[in-house]
């Protein structure tokens, strides 16, 4: 076991993350108490935590944040992300460099302490985060064990225990668990400065989404090129989605394996791809498709995560920086004929997105919607909703 700690207060720590390679970080807990399971990660925003914190993506993840001061924002109930009641907890933990920024922004509601509380999620502050983050990148994220103990009572053979046993994400359909379990509509715009989260429903386009843990800002970026949303989820037969006479279908974000989500939904995916309606597959979905197509997904060592990667649009030669959050990739060397990549990380060359030749089906691995992120790629939406007119 090597303790991490580099403050120190051992002595006075509330909180520990614990490894599966026996590496221990000594802090002081924040949020909820308690301990959780699950895949450390880290995301390079500086801001937007609590849009990442409640993207259904990030379930059974610990994030750990690389922007030293988190919690000047606040929180406040109109920037969740996550679209029904299964996804209300999306990350399990979280860890910062600082303790909790009390809130100074206009639109805060909530102190960011107090909010992580309510959600369930645990969090840890005072470590040394440049460390953990080298670690990650040398080793890959790992599976780990996080607790919030206020009394200081923390077993660390149990957390590394606890750490080590835990199954991980590989081979795990976790977006069984976020996705709503029945049928709804969504026609929320954008927000806007002067009126907030526009209401006005749109009419000209009517867009299926398959959910397997869509997140609310893209369905507003649907609404705001004009196309009202219907959501279903991964477990409906195609017959549901044509009775609804969709103008397109999206194919969601989502967390976990996206082999192991296609062993549930593979029916369902081959369906919608052989119906000729355009499709727009965004991250999991960008996945997804790709396993329908006939290519192959692959785990990352460290993922992307973060809202300042570079990805070049092969079509138009534009490079735009993007949202991203995925630890799991499509293998573009197993894409099938017909089968083209369109956008391409400039970080690592992996895929980040597809078109088919001569068929109205587009896909992108990052995150159009930029929740947080910049906005650079609000176009997709425009260039489905393209797709869906032609």
């Amino acid at each position: 076991m090597t303790d991490k700690n580099q403050s120190g207060f051992a002595s006075q720590a509330t909180g520990a993350l614990a490894l599966e390679d026996g590496t221990v970080f000594l802090g002081i807990g924040c949020g909820a108490v308690g301990t959780a399971i699950g895949e450390l990660c880290f995301n390079t925003a500086m801001t937007g935590y609590q849009e990442i914190l409640t993207d259904p993506s990030y379930a059974e993840q610990v994030v750990l944040f690389t922007f030293p001061h988190i919690g000047n924002v606040g929180a406040n109930p109109e920037d969740h992300e996550e679209s029904c009641e299964n996804a209300a907890r999306a990350a399990v933990g979280t860890v910062f460099r600082e303790a909790i920024t009390p809130p100074s922004n206009w639109r805060a509601e909530d102190h960011f302490d107090a909010w992580l509380n309510k959600k369930g999620i645990i969090g840890l502050s005072e470590v040394d985060t440049r460390a953990l983050t080298r670690l990650i990148r040398e080793k890959g994220m790992q599976k780990c064990a996080i607790q919030h103990a206020p009394d200081g009572k923390i077993d660390i053979a149990q957390l590394i225990k606890s750490a080590q046993a835990w199954a991980g994400l590989e081979t795990a359909d976790l977006a069984a668990n976020v996705d709503a379990d029945s049928q709804f509509d969504h026609s929320e715009r954008l927000w806007d400065l002067s009126t907030g989260f526009g209401s006005d429903v749109p009419t000209e386009k009517h867009v299926v989404v398959v959910d397997f843990g869509v997140k609310k800002n893209i369905l507003r970026n649907l609404a705001s090129v004009g196309a009202r949303a219907t959501i279903v989820n991964g477990d409906v037969d195609f017959d549901t989605i044509k009775a609804l006479l969709p103008d397109g279908i999206v194919l969601s974000n989502g967390p976990g394996d996206p082999a192991a989500t296609f062993a549930r939904s593979g029916d369902l995916l081959k369906a919608i791809v052989a119906s000729g309606i355009p499709i727009l597959g965004i991250c999991l979905g960008h996945q997804l498709l790709a396993l329908t197509l006939g290519a192959t997904t692959k785990k990352m060592a460290q993922g992307h995560h973060g809202a300042n990667h570079p990805v070049k649009d092969l079509e138009t030669g534009k490079v735009e920086i993007v949202s991203m959050n995925h630890g799991f990739t499509v293998d573009p060397e197993t894409l099938p004929t017909g089968v083209e990549e369109s956008h391409r990380s400039l970080f690592d060359g992996t895929n980040s997105g597809l078109r088919v030749a001569g068929k109205p089906i587009i896909s992108v691995q990052h995150h159009p919607e930029a929740s947080p992120g910049p906005q650079d790629s609000f176009y997709v939406f425009q260039r489905f909703a393209d797709l869906m007119a032609g």
